[in-house]
């Protein structure tokens, strides 16, 4: 086993267990009910969605998922050719 896999695997586990924190973290989605209660959808949650942190958590795990999957990727092109 090379150095260059064992820095790739080693970036993988990272990001693996990264991606199921920022996962596990989140909050579940759940159907505004605000039509059948009479409740207003218009709180400073819905304004500030954006800001919050559920939105932080979210961009978060898509830009580790894609690093994951990009360096996923690229370790199976380096075995693939023996460039390692």
């Amino acid at each position: 086993m090379s150095l260059l896999e064992i820095i790739l695997g080693v970036v993988l586990i990272m990001l693996a267990v990264a991606v199921t924190a920022v996962v596990l973290f989140q909050e579940g989605q759940q159907r505004p009910m605000g039509a059948i209660t009479g409740a207003s959808s218009d709180t400073f949650l819905t304004k500030n969605k954006k800001r919050s942190i559920d939105a932080f958590l979210e961009r978060w795990t898509r830009n580790i998922a894609i690093g994951f999957f990009s360096i996923v990727i690229v370790v199976n092109i380096l075995l693939y050719f023996h460039f390692v």
